[in-house]
């Protein structure tokens, strides 16, 4: 069995789960085995009626009044019994602040490791080959597990598609745990200042990088997203040096975006940018390097300057719509 912890805040779902579902689903399949979801919370919970719209065998919500709000303590408590209970070969979760609080503590109690932020993963003769980033992602290293389950994986955000996750049905049950003390009393989350854009419903995304040069080069990205409706965003030195403001900085500090399409213009393709758009459905980069990591995810690509392309891209579109 594959058991997939699932992040929420008051019952609000944390949407990187779903990613974390489809991993499950589909390393399920190629592995023959079941998932279960595993929802900590001191209610009965409507959020496990949500996910229990997938296709899994079970939604167990481990229950007691101090999961209520999250403390490493109280997860690292409920989610022991659970896995000595339900005794699973793997343990999959989305590489989350949270999970990287208390997963590593509940796998050290069970004298177990954790495989953590993969991006990618391959059936090998029944075993899986995971593979990570290392070196600021200038390597790839493909890992794999030894020594007895259960065995602890968690996937980069955007690795996989939630809304790629299978529709079923799945029964929920309720499983009382024990919390022993809680050492720590949480303070207030922080309130992060609500986002102007919300590039991650967005369509088409134009992206700026550094090959952009100067602030005032903007306006050529601008047209082009104008003509195609797009939504303008950036990498993260064109907020940095407030070009453009941060809500629209792609990235592992920014958005995570899935947009129909996704142009890169001057973007070289640092792994912390990638992150947040490889799994845009296509995806177009205009850079001068022909050795830009960028292209290595690109389903098209032009090697040359993007203020001579760009104008050019402009034109065709509006032949295209005339």
């Amino acid at each position: 069995m594959i058991l997939v912890f699932i992040e929420h805040k008051d019952c609000v779902l944390n949407k990187t789960s779903l990613e974390a579902i489809t991993a499950a689903q589909v390393i399920a399949k190629d592995l023959s085995m079941k998932v279960a979801a595993v929802l900590p919370c001191d209610k009965d919970c409507a959020l496990a009626q949500e996910i229990a719209q997938y296709d899994l065998e079970k939604v167990i919500v481990a229950k007691n009044e101090k999961l209520g709000t999250y403390t490493p303590d109280a997860y690292a408590d409920a989610w022991e019994q659970i896995i000595k209970i339900t005794n699973p070969q793997y343990v999959m979760m989305s590489h989350t602040y949270q999970v990287r609080d208390f997963a590593p503590k509940v796998a050290a109690r069970l004298g177990r490791e954790v495989v953590g932020d993969c991006i990618r993963f391959k059936s090998d003769n029944g075993k899986l080959v995971l593979t990570r980033r290392i070196f600021l992602g200038k390597l790839d290293a493909d890992v794999t597990i030894g020594g007895e389950a259960p065995y602890f994986i968690t996937f980069q955000s955007g690795a996989f598609r939630g809304d790629a996750a299978e529709k079923g049905s799945a029964s929920v049950e309720a499983m009382e745990v024990t919390v022993g003390d809680v050492r720590m009393t949480p303070e207030a989350p922080f309130q992060e200042a609500k986002a102007l854009v919300d590039l991650t419903k967005s369509e088409i995304i134009v992206a700026i990088g550094r090959g952009i040069k100067s602030q005032e080069n903007i306006a050529v990205a601008q047209q082009l997203a104008d003509a195609l409706g797009a939504d303008l965003a950036a990498s993260r030195p064109i907020c940095d040096a407030e070009w453009l403001p941060i809500d629209r900085q792609i990235g592992s500090s920014g958005q995570t975006v899935t947009p129909k399409v996704y142009i890169a213009l001057g973007i070289s393709g640092a792994i912390q940018h990638i992150v947040g758009m490889k799994n845009s459905s296509t995806i177009v980069a205009i850079n001068k390097d022909a050795e830009a990591p960028i292209f290595d995810i690109a389903d098209y690509g032009i090697v040359g300057d993007l203020f001579e392309a760009v104008p050019v891209m402009i034109e065709e579109v509006k032949k295209a719509k005339a």
